[in-house]
C-alpha cells in the first residue's frame, strides 16, 4: 500500500469569523470583549459576586443571580469564539507572531474571566440554592451548574488567594504550557530517508510508525527519541512545575489530591474510576495476546515500541483524504440524515485542517467555534487509521452541533463525556468499513481499532500510572529529566508486560503527551478509557433499538453539561459503578482480538 499523497490537504476557511487578524473588524470587537469584561468585572463588584459568607437568598440575591448570569453567558459565547479564532492561526504555525502575541492577550482576558466564574461559584457557595433554584427560572434552568458551585465553593480559597492564583497562572501554568506547545511544534528531527539527511517536523516523524518498513520505522524511533532528549530539559522543567502548582493548590484548596479534584472536575466518583480500571486490568491478557498475534504477522518473535502501529497485511486499500470525506458522509447519512448533513457541512465549509506541515501542532482535535460550528485538525495520512480520526474528531462537532441549544455555562462538559459522540462516530465509520472489506483490508481495519484500543486502555493505563506517581514523588522535590525517564519506563512495563521487547520502550513519552502539561487539567487521560468504553456500550445499546435511540441519544449529547456522568448514564439503563458494564465493552475489544488473532493464525 502506498503511502504518498496524491491530493492537496485541506486548510480551515477562518475568513467567516473575520477577514484577518489584522483586520477592523477584529480588532473592533477584540475592544469590545475587553470593554464587556470591565464591564462585568464592576456589575460582580456592584451586586456583590464575591462573598462566601452565609447570606440571605432574597429577592435581592435572585435578582443579582438572574442579572449575572445571562450577561456572563453572552460574554463567554463572544470570547470563547474569538479565543478559538485566534489559536486556529497558533495551532497551525506556531512561529505566527501576531497571532502569538494575541493569544496571549487573549490568555490575559482568560484569567479575568477565571476570576469572574470564581467569584460566582464562591458567592453561590453562600446561598440556599435549592431556594434559587426554586424562586428563579434562570436558576433552574443552570440547576446542575448551580449544585456543584456550591459543591466546589467549599475547596475554594479566600478570594484574594483565588484571584492571585489566577493571575500568577499566567506566568506559571500557562506560560509552562505555551511553551511546551511552542516548543514541541516547532521541532525539526534530523533523519536518514533515501540516502540523504533531512529535517522533519516531529509530527511527520512520529507518522512514520506506520510504515510498511521495519527499517523506515527503527530509524524515525530512534531519530525521535534523540530529540526528545534534546529538548528534555526545558520540558522537564515545565513538567516539573507545572506539577508543582497543582500540587500547591490542591493541598490549599482542601482536595485530598490531585485525584480527587480531577474526579470532581470529570464529575465521576471514586468508585466508578476504580471499577472502570480494575476492570480494564482484567482485560490486559487480550491486548497481550493482540500484541502477539501482531508480530505473528510481522514476522517477529515480539514487537518492538516503533512495531506498534505498523501496518499489517499487504495490498490494503490507501485512503486518499477524498475517499475517506465520500465513505463518512455516506455512513454518517446511514445512520441519520441529520449527523450526514452535519458531516457534509462540515467538508463543504471548510472547517478541516489535514495537512501535516512545520510549526503546526501534532495529534488531532476539534474545537467549538461559534453557535453549531466547529473546526477540526489532524495530520492526515492516506491510512484507515487517519480516517478513523477524521471520523472521530468530526463525532466531536457533531457532539458541539446538540450542545448549541443551550448555554455557553451549560454547555461545560466533563471529559468524561467528551468522548461519548466521537466513539459513537468512529465506531459507525470503522464497522461499515468493515462490512465489505477483503481478508487484508479487514487486517488493516481490526488493526487500526485495536491498536487505537491498546493506546486508550493499555497506554492510558500507563500514563495514569505514570502520572500518579510523578505526583508523589513531585511532592517532595522537583524530578530529573533520567528519573522521569525511568518512571515512564516502569509504567509501561506494568501495562505492557512481555508483549513488548523491554528493550525499545519509549522512556520520553511523559514529553510526547501534551496532555501532561496542563495546570487546570490533571490526569487528563483516564477519561479517555472512560469515553471509549461508554462509546462503544452506547453503540451497543443503538444495534439492539435503533429506531428507539437517536433522539435519546442527541438528548443525551445536548444534556452532557445538565447532568453527571452518573445521571446521564442511567438515562440509558447503565450503572457505571458496576464492573459488568465495563466488562459488556471490553468484550467488543475482545471479540475483535478473537477475529484478529484468528486471521493472524491462518496467515
Amino acid at each position: 500500500m502506498t503511502l504518498s499523497v496524491s491530493e492537496p490537504l485541506p486548510h480551515w476557511d477562518m475568513t467567516v469569523v473575520y477577514p484577518a487578524l489584522d483586520s477592523p473588524e477584529f480588532n473592533h470587537d477584540l475592544t469590545a470583549t475587553r470593554q464587556a469584561f470591565d464591564t462585568m468585572t464592576s456589575l460582580f463588584d456592584r451586586l456583590g459576586i464575591n462573598r462566601r459568607d452565609r447570606q440571605s437568598t432574597d429577592d435581592a440575591a435572585v435578582a443579582a443571580f438572574e442579572t449575572v448570569v445571562p450577561a456572563l453567558n453572552e460574554l463567554l459565547e463572544q470570547f470563547s469564539t474569538q479565543r478559538a479564532y485566534v489559536y486556529s492561526f497558533v495551532a497551525t504555525d506556531s512561529r505566527n507572531d501576531q497571532a502569538q502575541a494575541t493569544f496571549s492577550m487573549l490568555m490575559r482576558e482568560g484569567v479575568r474571566l477565571t476570576k469572574l466564574l470564581r467569584r460566582l461559584t464562591a458567592w453561590l457557595g453562600g446561598l440556599d440554592v435549592e431556594t434559587l433554584i426554586q424562586r428563579s427560572t434562570i436558576a433552574r434552568d443552570h440547576a446542575y451548574l448551580v449544585r456543584r458551585a456550591a459543591e466546589e465553593a467549599r475547596h475554594l480559597m479566600s478570594p484574594a488567594e483565588e484571584e492571585l492564583a489566577a493571575e500568577l497562572d499566567l506566568s506559571g501554568g500557562i506560560a509552562w504550557a505555551r511553551m511546551y506547545q511552542n516548543l514541541t511544534s516547532q521541532i525539526l528531527v534530523p533523519i536518514e530517508r533515501e540516502g540523504q539527511t533531512v529535517e522533519l517536523p516531529m509530527s511527520q516523524v512520529r507518522n512514520l510508525a506506520r510504515d510498511p518498513d521495519r527499517a523506515v520505522r527503527r530509524s524515525a524511533h530512534e531519530a525521535e527519541l534523540a530529540a526528545w532528549e534534546r529538548a528534555a530539559l526545558p520540558l522537564a522543567s515545565a513538567l516539573n512545575s507545572i506539577k508543582g502548582q497543582v500540587l500547591t493548590l490542591s493541598r490549599r484548596r482542601r482536595w485530598e489530591s490531585p485525584l480527587e479534584a480531577s474526579l470532581f472536575d470529570n464529575g465521576i466518583d471514586r468508585a466508578t474510576l476504580d471499577a472502570m480500571m480494575t476492570t480494564a486490568r482484567e482485560f490486559f491478557p487480550d491486548f497481550r495476546r493482540y500484541l502477539r498475534a501482531k508480530a505473528r504477522l510481522l514476522g517477529l518473535e515480539r514487537l518492538a515500541w516503533y512495531d506498534l502501529f505498523a501496518p499489517v497485511g499487504s495490498g490494503g486499500r490507501s485512503w486518499r483524504f477524498s475517499d475517506a470525506e465520500a465513505f463518512i458522509v455516506a455512513q454518517f447519512t446511514r445512520y441519520s440524515t441529520r449527523m450526514g448533513d452535519f458531516a457534509a457541512r462540515a467538508f463543504r465549509e471548510r472547517w478541516i485542517d489535514a495537512e501535516p506541515r512545520a510549526g503546526k501542532v501534532g495529534g488531532a482535535f476539534c474545537m467549538s467555534l461559534r453557535r453549531d460550528e466547529s473546526r477540526i485538525l489532524l495530520n492526515h495520512d492516506p491510512t484507515a487509521d487517519s480516517m478513523f480520526t477524521l471520523a472521530h474528531e468530526l463525532g466531536h462537532g457533531y457532539h458541539n452541533l446538540n450542545l448549541a441549544q443551550q448555554t455557553m455555562l451549560n454547555r461545560d462538559t466533563p471529559m468524561t463525556l467528551a468522548e461519548t459522540a466521537s466513539i459513537f462516530c468512529e465506531t459507525i465509520v470503522r464497522n461499515a468499513a468493515l462490512q465489505d472489506a477483503s481478508r487484508d483490508e479487514t487486517l488493516e481495519i481490526l488493526e487500526a481499532f485495536l491498536s487505537g484500543a491498546c493506546q486508550v486502555v493499555v497506554d492510558i493505563t500507563s500514563r495514569f500510572l505514570f502520572e500518579t506517581a510523578l505526583f508523589e514523588q513531585r511532592a517532595t522535590r522537583d524530578l530529573s529529566v533520567a528519573e522521569l525517564c525511568v518512571l515512564m519506563i516502569d509504567a509501561q512495563k506494568q501495562t505492557y508486560g512481555d508483549a513488548l521487547d523491554e528493550q525499545t520502550l519509549h522512556p520520553f513519552m511523559w514529553a510526547v503527551k501534551g496532555h501532561y502539561y496542563s495546570s487546570g487539567f490533571s490526569f487528563y487521560n483516564y477519561p479517555y478509557m472512560f469515553g471509549l468504553l461508554f462509546g462503544l456500550g452506547l453503540y451497543a445499546a443503538y444495534q439492539r433499538a435503533p429506531d428507539a435511540f437517536q433522539a435519546r441519544y442527541d438528548d443525551l449529547l445536548a444534556s452532557t453539561g445538565l447532568a453527571s456522568p452518573l445521571e446521564l448514564a442511567a438515562r440509558m439503563e447503565i450503572d457505571l459503578r458496576s464492573p459488568a458494564f465495563w466488562r459488556a465493552s471490553l468484550e467488543v475489544i475482545r471479540y475483535d482480538i478473537d477475529r484478529f488473532e484468528s486471521l493472524a493464525v491462518a496467515t
